[in-house]
């Protein structure tokens, strides 16, 4: 049987702040036997334009992404944020172009957020990676509420060896990053991600867990000028086994010491 081909979108935050995450991910659908690639061509996948009001930028770089990406059998993206975008909300964008209507819908099907691909697509219930600690997750709210990730990968994270899940009292509320929300009302995203390090904190968990890059900046930089001596990192990494060969985010030195 051929290797399903998947293209990595590997989305702006990844790109940009932490590179390790498509790695890992990589690392995760090579194991699961696929074949992988990164196209080239990716951008952005307009969800800040689209969040913005802007639809014709946002139908602009749609396009482009319809068009680097309809060749593969499958599309897979560590986030929820943009894997819901793609899925949800690209084919709106050409309602009155039925050609591109057509292949932003065929996309949209094939398009799946990482975590989720691997254990609802491929059947993966188990991965070979350890790590001794007691971690928290924190259910990001584009992956949770448009994909339905939530079971997937609490399933994955408890095959790790030696690690622990404590879950927060509240895991599926916002950090308040919420894309452009963050920007257009700082006041009350930075309650919001606040309240959130609160419950991240009570768990006592040494390290935090998520599947968006924007999530987990935000509640990384929260946590640090709330002075708390807690690692983060994407769900990827540790599943991969990635996390001791790379600091924490927003961290300098290994295993997230300065």
């Amino acid at each position: 049987m051929s290797k399903p081909r998947v293209a990595l979108f590997v989305t702006c935050l990844v790109d940009l702040y932490r590179p390790t995450v498509g790695f890992a991910a990589i690392r995760l659908l090579e194991s699961a036997g696929c074949q992988v690639e990164v196209p080239r061509a990716q951008t952005c996948c307009g969800q800040p334009a689209y969040n913005s009001g802007d639809r014709a930028t946002a139908r602009e770089i749609a396009r482009g992404v319809v068009d680097a990406f309809r060749n593969y059998d499958h599309v897979v993206v560590p986030s929820g944020s943009c894997g819901g975008m793609i899925s949800h909300h690209y084919p709106a964008l050409f309602d009155d172009d039925p050609e591109y209507r057509g292949r932003a819908e065929a996309l949209a099907a094939k398009t799946h957020e990482l975590v989720s691909f691997l254990t609802d697509v491929m059947g993966v219930t188990s991965v070979e990676a350890a790590h001794a600690g007691v971690v928290t997750y924190h259910d990001s709210c584009s992956g949770l509420r448009e994909l339905g990730v939530k079971a997937q990968p609490r399933a994955l994270l408890a095959t790790v060896r030696g690690l622990t899940l404590k879950e927060m009292a509240d895991p599926e509320i916002c950090c308040g990053f919420g894309g452009t929300f963050c920007v257009k009302y700082p006041e009350i995203s930075t309650r919001m991600v606040t309240d959130k390090a609160h419950d991240i904190q009570a768990t006592g968990a040494e390290t935090l867990l998520a599947g968006d890059m924007g999530c987990l900046l935000n509640m990384a930089g929260r946590l640090k000028r709330e002075g708390a001596a807690m690692r983060v990192r994407h769900v990827a990494e540790v599943l991969a086994g990635m996390d001791a060969e790379t600091p924490g985010i927003g961290d300098t030195g290994p295993r997230g010491t300065a």
